[in-house]
């Protein structure tokens, strides 16, 4: 009998060490790449067995047995990717520290909706469609930032994390609690699609401040464009038709500021719609160079900048021929 228990003990004591063993042998079950996502919350079972199915392990069990070992660890929700041979402990181990997948998603300042749903598709992070679904009320407030994104990010998710950052940078502004944020916001929008020189940020305001104080229109080719975007027809170029065009944010068309923004604004132009430099300008045109803009007064000395701007660009055409 004493025989018999004994090798019983030396069997169990066999297959523990086996098992013990396993934890540490590398194991690769997959091709390719393999991203898991565990929602908060995700319990060992839940977690073990989308580890097993997914071949990251080779038995659901073996999971259980670390957990059992290690049971006071946090194990982290997140995504995370495999992709090469790993060991049972291994991938607990990760699991433990957070090791989480994400890629760097970069918004460019001045982008509209439609230039990010173009970077989301492009990029493999999200449908554009369904982004643009999400984010049809929230152009100008989608700011421009480095975010980190999985494969599991939501459209909804994203632009929840967007909206957080422009109010974060909104707060450091520090604006009068009386200023209108989507007034604001929008003359930021135009401020950022005329000039990519934040020298001229605050010239750009004052001219767009003055047009507006003297009831002239704002005549913003970027708004010409943001129209034919929304109605779908912007092929690159603006056309006679397209300043022609009744669409409320066509600002050739219609007085004032357009009914909302047309990008998204970063800090530098925020805070130049919020404090506009004091100046008499009511024109602008760009520099033959593209070193910047002229900005002029009255017409008679915008109609010139216009004539050297068109002259260079005849000489230019005509060197490339």
């Amino acid at each position: 009998m004493k025989s018999r228990w004994a090798i019983a003990l030396l069997c169990a004591a066999g297959l523990c060490g086996a098992a013990l063993y396993s934890l540490q042998l590398p194991y690769r079950g997959f091709d390719g790449d393999v991203f898991l996502q565990f929602p908060k919350g995700s319990g060992t079972r839940a977690i073990a067995e989308k580890l097993a199915d997914a071949g990251v392990v080779r038995y659901a069990w073996q999971f259980w047995l670390v957990r059992a070992m290690h049971s006071h660890v946090a194990l982290q929700a997140g995504e995370y990717k495999f992709d090469h041979a790993a060991s049972v402990t291994d991938v607990f181990n990760r699991l433990g520290r957070g090791d989480v997948f994400y890629f760097s998603f970069t918004v460019p300042e001045g982008s509209n909706m439609f230039d990010i749903a173009r970077l989301l598709e492009s990029q493999g992070v999200m449908s554009g469609q369904d982004f643009l679904k999400a984010a049809k009320t929230l152009e100008g407030f989608l700011f421009p930032s480095t975010y980190r994104v999985s494969h599991f990010t939501t459209p909804a998710a994203l632009c929840q994390m967007m909206t957080a950052q422009f109010h974060k940078e909104w707060t450091k502004l520090m604006p009068d609690p009386a200023a209108d944020i989507v007034k604001t916001v929008t003359l930021a929008s135009m401020i950022e699609k005329e000039t990519g020189f934040p020298a001229e940020r605050p010239m750009v305001a004052s001219v767009f401040e003055n047009r507006l104080r003297l009831g002239m229109p704002l005549d913003c080719d970027p708004t010409v464009i943001y129209a034919a975007l929304l109605e779908d027809r912007y092929r690159g170029m603006i056309h006679r038709s397209d300043l022609d065009n009744a669409n409320p944010y066509n600002t050739y068309r219609h007085a004032g500021l357009p009914p909302g923004p047309i990008a998204n604004p970063g800090a530098g132009s925020l805070a130049a719609a919020l404090h506009p430099a004091e100046t008499d300008f009511l024109y602008f045109v760009a520099k033959p160079n593209g070193d910047g803009h002229v900005f002029t007064s009255n017409l008679a000395a915008h109609n010139k900048a216009v004539g050297s701007y068109r002259h260079a660009q005849s000489k230019g055409a005509h060197k490339a021929r």
